[in-house]
């Protein structure tokens, strides 16, 4: 009986072999399946590498074009903001060109009254009042009159009417004004019509 059953513990070298060969197949098959793991990995981490870098440049370009978008929205505000100032400073320009006239007649009505004369001494004073009033009422208003006689001509303010040789002036220089010029908040108005000296 001790025989059979040691017969039956016993294995054949066949039978050693043929579990040889089974224990050999599992681990290359378990090794053939971490490899192909280990391909899909690499596979996938690669896929991935190029898409996280497509990630970081649309996030930069976001970011980018957030920048431009808030640089623009400055300059427009302050585009705004500089129109809405030249509203206010300027809003009397047209106002103003049309007063001026009114500065010039009552200037050419004084310049003909004699003043020696008795009956046109009160006319005289209220058309100097007024006058006075009205270029007050002008400055007020930040409306400068320029009156550049004896001044050198500067093309910027002053418009030549004509140009008369003097030898008692240097070139260039504003002999007589026709017509006043003005200003609003420092931007010109109307030129002062001038007569210029000539070498």
């Amino acid at each position: 009986m001790s025989d059979e059953t040691n017969n039956d513990e016993k294995i054949t070298p066949d039978q050693q072999d043929g579990t040889e060969t089974d224990a050999v197949s599992d681990k290359d098959h378990l090794n053939a399946e971490i490899e192909a793991e280990l391909l899909d990995e690499i596979e996938s981490s690669e896929e991935q590498q190029p898409v996280s870098e497509q990630l970081l440049e649309q996030v930069a370009s976001a970011k980018d074009q957030v920048l431009r978008v808030q640089a623009e929205m400055q300059n427009v505000r302050r585009r705004a903001e500089r129109d809405v100032e030249n509203a206010h400073k300027y809003a009397l320009d047209k106002f103003t060109a049309d007063l001026l006239p009114v500065v010039d007649n009552l200037e050419r009505a004084l310049a003909t009254i004699d003043s020696a004369d008795e009956a046109q001494k009160g006319v005289s004073e209220g058309l100097e009042l007024t006058l006075k009033s009205f270029t007050e009422v002008l400055l007020r208003h930040k409306i400068e009159t320029i009156d550049p006689a004896g001044q050198p001509f500067d093309a910027d303010l002053h418009q030549a009417v004509s140009m008369v040789p003097n030898p008692d002036l240097e070139p260039n220089t504003v002999m007589d004004v026709f017509q006043k010029g003005y200003t609003l908040n420092g931007r010109l108005v109307r030129p002062a019509m001038v007569v210029v000296s000539q070498a």
